[in-house]
């Protein structure tokens, strides 16, 4: 990653995770908004949608290493493969796009905010929230989903765009459907905070809280389960026995 310039991975971060919040924050519209086509469309609709989110993301963002999300940016930092610089403009990307990917969500979906009364549904189309809030567990659940999708990636090889962005796309559905129950599975920092503060700035009829309260739950947990996952990678020396494999 040290030949792709600074700017470039600012602009195809931004572009990668600004389609991946349109079509997750939008499938999320689709099945729960009022009057829509597609309302009541269930968990796996939403599971779905963001898993075929990540896989436009991966392949807009490709040129870079199409992290997406700062658990996957910190976990390549800690492997080495990028600087900390390189790191701080990654973030920068990833969290500007989540704020314009949940913005174009809004304007897409506007007249059915307005018809919306229920202010919970519409922060749900932004950010994730627990079924059951307890913020010990939500935090161990955040963990242990970031764990797996961050360890998957490191055992197939390096970066999502080196394994395929089918692949990553099936494994988000796969935490989606089996670990998103109890928190909404935000798995990703970008993915919640962005569009919480679109969520806070727009002008939402009835909008409701932006549950701050909450806000630190889907930032803190999926960066300590992208550094457990790391860690583990490395004391076992999987990088080792991969290329070993490969060999």
């Amino acid at each position: 990653m040290s030949t792709v310039s600074l700017g470039h991975i600012f602009l195809y971060e931004t572009m990668g995770t600004a389609l991946l919040l349109l079509l997750g924050c939008g499938v999320v519209a689709t099945a729960i908004l009022k009057g829509s086509k597609g309302e009541n469309g269930g968990w796996l609709l939403i599971n779905f949608g963001w898993g075929l989110g990540v896989f436009v993301g991966v392949y807009v963002a490709f040129p870079t290493g199409a992290h997406l999300n700062p658990a996957v940016t910190v976990s390549q930092w800690m492997m080495g493969n990028i600087s900390a610089k390189q790191a701080l403009i990654y973030f920068c990307g990833e969290f500007l796009g989540a704020f314009i990917g949940a913005v174009l969500a809004w304007a897409a979906f506007r007249e059915h905010f307005d018809a919306e009364a229920d202010p919970g549904k519409k922060l749900g189309v932004f950010s994730t929230g627990p079924a059951i809030r307890t913020p010990v567990w939500n935090i161990i659940t955040e963990i242990i989903a970031t764990f797996v999708l961050i360890f998957w990636i490191l055992m197939s090889g390096g970066t999502p765009a080196s394994i395929g962005p089918l692949g990553v796309a099936l494994v988000v559905v796969g935490i989606g459907a089996s670990l998103g129950g109890p928190t909404g599975y935000a798995i990703n920092p970008a993915r919640d905070l962005g569009p919480r503060v679109a969520h806070a700035l727009l002008p939402i009829k009835g909008k409701g809280s932006s549950d701050w309260s909450y806000s630190w739950i889907p930032v803190v947990a999926p960066v300590i389960g992208a550094i457990l996952a790391t860690l583990l990678f490395k004391a076992t020396d999987a990088a080792d026995l991969i290329k070993a494999v490969k060999a």
